[in-house]
């Protein structure tokens, strides 16, 4: 339920094409007559709780992305193009400075900032709403999905040296909501420290990560869906084409249910 407080999704559009085996980003990728991405602005730019956007681009497509996809679709909430770094956590970093730069159109300095995956097509309201809810109550929340499958922990050899307990292993997604001030605290800390991190080989895969790393709020992982599926292989095109002609025969707009 809206709250009253500001809510600025980041939306993450600067990966490559390469486990996609294609010249053309997986987020520019055709899907059901529209680039990927468009599925994820599209439910921002509908959504009762979100305010405004900032789009995290590669720097080659700054052009591409505000002429052909912003502009064309009509993306009102898109506050911001920006481009993003090398890695997702350096792209994120990009979208925090406009925040806590005061650059949106309506600052954001006590609200809270969704950060979602540009390949993942397949948000909605109803994820939106829990997520929600789950930050105003929690501070800091993540989509995930408890895990179906048996995971193993290997050695440097690929030999299987631990099997924790599924019950307690989930799937995380996006999107990982946060309270402004908080991310932006946990970002900053993690941006004086990223020399020491690299020379310890420490992995950022995701925003939890780097709260639960520099500041003591926990995590709430928060029911996502099955259906929000990051897109990063060919046959992860095919399972979307088929989510999206299956909710298009059940009569959903776009195909786009939870």
């Amino acid at each position: 339920m809206k709250n009253g407080k500001r809510c600025t999704a980041v939306v993450l559009s600067a990966g490559s094409g390469s486990r996609m085996k294609s010249d053309v980003a997986k987020q520019y990728m055709d899907l059901a007559g529209k680039p990927v991405i468009w599925y994820s602005l599209q439910a921002v730019e509908q959504s009762a709780v979100i305010d405004d956007c900032i789009l995290v681009t590669g720097s080659a497509d700054l052009d591409h992305v505000r002429e052909d996809i912003v502009q064309k679709y009509a993306f009102s909430k898109v506050d911001a193009v920006v481009a993003g770094g090398a890695e997702r956590y350096l792209s994120v970093m990009q979208a925090l400075r406009v925040i806590s730069d005061d650059r949106l159109t309506t600052p954001n300095r006590n609200g809270y900032v969704f950060i979602h995956d540009g390949a993942r097509p397949f948000l909605t309201e109803e994820m939106i709403l829990r997520l929600s809810g789950a930050a105003e109550r929690y501070r800091a929340c993540a989509a995930a999905m408890p895990a179906k499958d048996t995971v193993k922990i290997t050695d440097d050899e690929n030999f299987a040296v631990q099997t924790p307990d599924r019950r307690s292993v989930w799937n995380v997604q996006t999107p990982q909501v946060f309270e402004t001030q908080l991310i932006i605290e946990a970002y900053a800390r993690l941006a004086s420290r990223l020399d020491r991190i690299r020379e310890q080989g420490i992995t950022i895969t995701d925003d939890a990560g780097v709260v639960e790393l520099f500041t003591e709020c926990r995590v709430r992982l928060t029911e996502g869906s099955w259906k929000n599926i990051k897109i990063t292989t060919p046959e992860d095109m095919l399972v979307a084409e088929a989510f999206l002609k299956a909710g298009k025969q059940a009569g959903m707009p776009d195909g786009l249910k939870s």
